[in-house]
């Protein structure tokens, strides 16, 4: 998924991420990302998920991830909205998707889009996922 807003505009290699958020104390991190997932893309995640192990990235964040097999056209998607204030101070808000598109990669392409925090889980995927399964 690419982000939205003015700041990721421009940027593409080592941009991109999986679908992620927060979640709260009373929420199974499962259900948690298969809620952002929808809420970031219209789609229903379903399937077999295959927990991968939690990665921190440079910011503190620990990021909760999980593989599924679907098939889901990305073309399609319809993220969720947030506001900024753009330019700053002005008082002024301004609306953008959270994620402005989505596509699938190779892993040698998405190690290169994705986020350098989140690379280990690509790392994971291919370890626990066998090539064609």
């Amino acid at each position: 998924m690419h982000p939205g807003g003015p700041f990721w505009a421009k940027k593409d290699d080592g941009a991109w991420s999986i679908p992620k958020g927060e979640f709260g104390d009373n929420e199974e991190p499962l259900e948690a990302a298969k809620r952002e997932f929808q809420e970031e893309t219209g789609f229903a995640a379903a399937g077999e998920f295959v927990s991968l192990d939690p990665v921190r990235q440079p910011s503190g964040k620990v990021v909760y991830a999980w593989a599924v097999r679907d098939d889901i056209d990305q073309t399609a998607i319809r993220s969720n909205t947030f506001a900024i204030e753009l330019p700053k101070g002005s008082g002024k808000m301004r609306e953008f998707p959270e994620v402005d598109r989505a596509d699938w990669f190779s892993l040698e392409e998405a190690r290169r889009k994705i986020l350098k925090g989140q690379v280990a889980l690509l790392d994971q995927f291919e370890r626990k996922i066998p090539a064609g399964r």
